[in-house]
């Protein structure tokens, strides 16, 4: 910017002498033959103007080449700047998508634990169901195997001695048959047991296929 008004105040000044060096009582008129002193010092000042005026030619294409190769690193600059403006998005969208994918995961996650804490908690009752009928036989097998006791006591007491070892015999063979009837139960609830344990393996399998079908 200050290169140019220089140029345009070196302007300025050789419009003012020109005016100055010409004679306004003379226009129209003949002119007077120059002298040769005026004629060289006219002709030292015109190359001296030459001179600045090709400097100031020099300074203002240094001043445009400076702006040329400013211009094109502000351009190199700009394309670098979108480049990574376009990468940045790219990787934007990128992360949204990781974001969105993991939230869903998250959810079937979820629904997942949902259905599994179901299946236990369904699981666990049927297991305390299992433990109540078994209690209840057991107290039922015990209560027979008093009044068993009971009505042997009373029996000893009622019958003749000699007959003892018989009634004896019968009541051990009472108490042989509730034993196995015991043993038979307690091999229907083990069975029981069994099943369920399979019937829990066997859904926890169709859980993990469903997941990795998923």
């Amino acid at each position: 910017m200050g290169q140019q008004t220089g140029l345009t105040s070196t302007a300025k000044r050789m419009k003012r002498k020109k005016m100055r060096n010409t004679n306004p009582n003379n226009a129209g008129g003949d002119l007077p033959e120059p002298k040769v002193e005026q004629v060289m010092g006219k002709l030292r000042m015109l190359q001296q103007e030459k001179r600045l005026l090709e400097e100031e030619v020099g300074n203002i294409q240094s001043v445009s080449d400076n702006l040329q190769k400013e211009l094109v690193i502000l351009l190199t600059s700009v394309n670098e700047i979108e480049g990574l403006h376009k990468d940045k998005e790219g990787a934007c969208r990128k992360l949204q998508w990781q974001c969105e994918e993991s939230e869903q995961d998250f959810d079937r996650q979820l629904n997942q634990n949902k259905m599994s804490e179901e299946l236990l908690e369904q699981y666990r009752c049927e297991i305390q169901e299992v433990k109540l009928k078994h209690r209840k036989l057991r107290m039922r097998f015990e209560n027979q195997l008093l009044q068993l006791i009971e009505q042997h006591k009373q029996l000893d007491f009622v019958f003749n001695p000699k007959r003892l070892p018989d009634e004896l015999k019968k009541a051990e063979n009472i108490k042989h048959q509730l034993l196995s009837a015991e043993q038979v139960k307690l091999a229907q609830l083990h069975k029981l047991d069994e099943e369920l344990e399979e019937l829990k393996k066997q859904k926890q399998l169709e859980t993990t296929a469903a997941q990795i079908h998923e």
